[in-house]
């Protein structure tokens, strides 16, 4: 063997040293290779394959069609494994001995071997190929009718190209969410005694927008609602009481009661970044010490139980600011400059089939009657201390400090810049009236906090990246305002300002915390 030292033991076995070789990526190709570049380019070339191998999270397309912009890539999923690839020669020779002088030559078959790499990744295709949708038209006469001149833009074209008569074409966004056959387990339907009649089902329940509400016995009130709720509901209390099983759980519940009694309104990524507790107990923890506010100036807080925000004045320091960094060139600086990137891009989006997620640990009551892996030596429970707690700048606005998301949810109490706290308390003492739009405070007063928060926030972008603004001119309210290179008047250009909607599972968004309960 060519590739390094080699051992024989019994039976004829070797033990072979294997040098020191490069680590090598396999894709098992489904189909017959003939032309190596001709592969290549069905995978996005050599530069796509490498993009997608440093992301472990990515399927590696195919399309068999590279040229087709219409072409539905068959993905391959991502397997670790430890194998070798070896280059293997036989090489034959004929000598001719006294006893075949008279005969044909016995040939004698030699085999060389040399490991060319390591294999520690390979990409399979497992999924289905059969999603396919061309740009064809069907004739009255049944003839299909290739679109692809009409509907694809090689090169710049005139206004006619965009007002000629076409059929209508509109591919799927999406073909399916899976691209691999799955076993949905039906079950047969139930068989009941004569005389059973089938109970009022309800339209939350109904397969439809919505669906049935999760059993973590929250309460929810809308702003328009009378009266508040005093305690949670029995199942709520049920539910912590059967989880609450050893002392860490008790401290922990101890230790939110008194943040209630401090503030009694919270936002929950607040309580995360003052209480030591797995997201999964939260879950259980808040419904059984707070209702949840849907709407009006304190949604998407809990608020202790008993306790009205709508009849204290001095409760708007507990509302609710749904604050956006604001980007685009009417700011001075597009999006793709901003210091604080976005979670996800409209220029950089992965369908579905695209994305290997990872497989979700499902956590049971008996992981959380264990306390959810605290327990442990001495040094483990040293750093589970705060292995669950998040940074303050989650839920607190410091000057000179950018906030670690696009959009953040602040309690005005937690805006802790002198000018700030002076915009929220200009009226004290004079609330008349609490409005769903703006509470306590004064009218305005939200977009008055923006503004001066974007203006903050626009200092320290300049401070670290000056080369992104130009001179600054002030106009008569003594406000600064940006001169623009390019000459465009303020006034005629469209607000840039992105909508960054709220993503499933994100730590700053606290809209989606009610996907937990609903």
């Amino acid at each position: 063997m060519a590739a390094g030292g080699r051992c024989w033991g019994e039976r004829g076995s070797a033990v072979v040293r294997v040098p020191r070789t490069p680590r090598m990526v396999s894709v098992e190709y489904p189909g017959l290779v003939r032309d190596v570049g001709a592969v290549l380019q069905t995978l996005g070339g050599e530069e796509g394959v490498s993009r997608i191998y440093a992301d472990p999270a990515k399927r590696l397309e195919l399309c068999f069609r590279p040229k087709d912009p219409y072409c539905h890539p068959v993905c391959a999923n991502r397997f670790p494994t430890s194998t070798m690839l070896l280059k293997v020669r036989r090489r034959t020779s004929r000598r001719k001995t006294q006893a075949d002088t008279e005969g044909p030559a016995q040939p004698e078959v030699h085999f060389e071997m040399e490991i060319v790499g390591i294999v520690t990744t390979v990409y399979k295709f497992q999924g289905m190929s059969d999603f396919q949708y061309l740009a064809m038209h069907s004739g009255p006469d049944g003839k299909q009718t290739s679109m692809y001149d009409k509907v694809l833009m090689l090169k710049p074209e005139k206004e006619e190209f965009f007002n000629r008569e076409l059929p209508l074409y509109i591919p799927p966004p999406i073909f399916s969410r899976l691209d691999t056959p799955v076993d949905y387990f039906y079950r047969p339907d139930t068989q009941h005694r004569d005389g059973y009649n089938n109970p009022q089902v309800s339209g939350e329940n109904l397969i439809g927008l919505s669906r049935a509400r999760r059993p973590h016995n929250a309460i929810f009130l809308n702003f328009d609602e009378e009266e508040v709720p005093t305690k949670p509901l029995d199942a709520a209390v049920q539910t912590w009481k059967k989880v609450c099983t050893n002392a860490v759980d008790r401290k922990v519940e101890e230790e939110l009661r008194k943040l209630f009694e401090v503030r009694p309104v919270w936002s929950r990524n607040a309580v995360k970044a003052n209480v030591n507790v797995h997201p999964d107990k939260l879950k259980l923890l808040l419904p059984y010490l707070a209702y949840y506010m849907l709407t009006g100036p304190w949604r998407s807080l809990w608020v202790r139980f008993g306790y009205d925000p709508r009849k204290h004045p001095e409760a708007k320091i507990y509302q609710v600011l749904d604050f956006r960094i604001r980007c685009g060139m009417k700011y001075g600086y597009a999006p793709n400059d901003m210091p604080v990137k976005a979670k996800r891009s409209t220029y950089n989006y992965s369908l579905p089939i695209t994305v290997k997620k990872p497989v979700s640990h499902t956590v049971s009551v008996h992981d959380l009657k264990q306390g959810l892996g605290t327990s442990g030596s001495s040094s483990a429970k040293k750093s589970a201390s705060s292995r669950y707690k998040l940074k303050e700048s989650i839920y607190i606005f410091r000057e000179g400090a950018l906030p670690p998301y696009r959009q953040m949810f602040y309690q005005l109490c937690d805006l802790n810049v002198e000018s700030l706290q002076k915009i929220i308390h200009r009226n004290d003492g004079t609330e008349t009236e609490c409005t769903e739009r703006d509470g306590w405070c004064l009218p305005k007063t939200s977009d008055d906090l923006r503004d001066s928060m974007s203006l903050m926030i626009k200092q320290i972008i300049r401070s670290t990246r000056p080369a992104l603004f130009s001179s600054t001119t002030t106009n008569e309210d003594g406000k600064e305002q940006l001169a623009y290179e390019s000459g465009e008047d303020e006034d005629d250009e469209e607000e840039e300002e992105e909508d960054f909607k709220p993503s499933d599972g994100s730590e700053n968004e606290m809209e989606t915390e009610i996907l937990d309960y609903v």
